[in-house]
């Protein structure tokens, strides 16, 4: 493999019909310091709010496990005697299916009671061998391991039984979807669209699973996380103008070079960003909206748009993901840093003189201080390697 491998992970989720929270648990962590990805899918007994309690205990218990490498089946061990005792059925039970990727290297898969994992890789099924270990304390439940070399453009999927139980008892399918008929609707999918992402693979695997059940009350939790492997996608975002104005020139190169989407939020960075390239700016009038200036348009660049209004309204949006599908520039503006993977700031500190006292800084605490917010959600809220820079 050349060059550094990019993991997008992505799920799709459903609660029982009736309850307000779903029983299955997913989370997802990235350690950049190890180029390693953790993921981490937990289904509890029964559904709603006790099951929930059970499978974010194990995803979370499962994940610190994992981070720590700690041998599994002891860590595995001591999970079962940590979760709380069902008063109804008097059992304590939640499966899990842990996938530890060190990118550019092998990823390990670790099961216990959910579905098989899905790996595919140049449109066809990976068959994956496994090695099954069983506790001396739990000799009703095994768990079983498997490893692959990850290559680009291989996809991980896996799921609850929700997913491949739906439809169960119905007069199409009396078994279930099954895992096979998943399997088989996955590489479909993928075969059709071979650049899926990860989240619209997922939703398609949802709402396939969905509608083989007629009513959503006979069927239980959901959910469908899938991870795949690619080169990484990079963004550079330039706002504000530099503390100096003898390192303008030098501001609009890093633009100018980068290889990847480029986008520049403030109007004062885009003429210094145009004056230095010779390149001219177009404000697009109607896409002006309540609340969010309208965006801008120069050759080379992707976006343009105002500064701290838009990146406020962007982070908004990137930390709830309602507003995706509008169109106004802060809209547009968190889609493209959802569609790549290692974003860029680039951060200008000079004062804007002609908004406030220069002695007042107050403008470039705003920028940094949202700036360092939406890092913060990238990196843990959407699993983004993100770096600020400056200027």
């Amino acid at each position: 493999m050349n060059g550094p491998l990019f993991l997008e992970v992505d799920v799709a989720q459903r609660a029982k019909e009736g309850q307000g929270i779903c029983g299955d648990s997913f989370l997802s962590h990235r350690m950049p310091d190890k180029n390693r990805v953790l993921s981490v899918l937990s289904d509890g007994l029964g559904s709603g709010v006790k099951a929930n309690i059970l499978s974010s205990m194990t995803a979370t218990m499962a994940l610190r496990f994992a981070a720590s490498d700690m041998d599994f089946l002891h860590s595995a061990e001591i999970m079962m005697e940590a979760l709380p005792i069902c008063q109804v059925r008097k059992i304590s039970y939640a499966t899990f299916t842990v996938v530890d990727s060190v990118l550019k290297g092998w990823t390990r898969m670790i099961e216990m009671d959910n579905p098989s994992s899905i790996v595919i890789r140049d449109g066809e099924v990976l068959p994956l061998s496994y090695r099954e270990v069983e506790s001396p304390k739990w000799n009703d439940r095994k768990i079983r391991m498997s490893e692959i070399l990850t290559q680009p453009e291989d996809r991980i999927i896996i799921m609850s039984d929700g997913i491949t139980q739906s439809g169960m008892g119905t007069y199409s399918h009396p078994l279930g979807w099954g895992e096979e008929g998943c399997r088989s609707f996955v590489l479909k999918t993928v075969r059709r669209r071979p650049d899926i992402s990860a989240g619209d693979l997922a939703v398609r695997i949802m709402e396939e699973a969905i509608s083989k059940e007629p009513s959503r009350r006979s069927g239980d939790d959901m959910t469908c996380a899938v991870m795949y492997f690619r080169r990484p996608r990079n963004l550079v975002l330039l706002t504000g103008p530099p503390f100096s104005k003898d390192r303008d020139g030098e501001y609009a190169t890093i633009l100018k070079e980068f290889e990847g989407t480029k986008v520049i939020c403030g109007g004062t960075t885009a003429e210094i960003v145009g004056r230095r390239l010779g390149r001219s700016i177009e404000t697009d009038l109607e896409s002006w909206s309540p609340g969010v200036p309208p965006r801008s348009s120069m050759e080379g660049v992707d976006l343009i748009t105002e500064g701290i209004l838009t990146l406020t309204e962007a982070k908004k949006i990137l930390e709830s993901q309602r507003g995706l599908e509008e169109d106004n520039p802060a809209s547009e503006l968190a889609r493209l840093l959802l569609d790549n993977d290692v974003i860029n700031f680039v951060v200008g500190t000079r004062i804007n003189e002609a908004h406030q006292d220069p002695t007042l800084p107050v403008e470039i605490e705003i920028r940094r201080n949202i700036v360092k917010a939406m890092a913060t959600v990238l990196e843990e809220k959407h699993l983004k390697e993100v770096s600020i820079r400056y200027f």
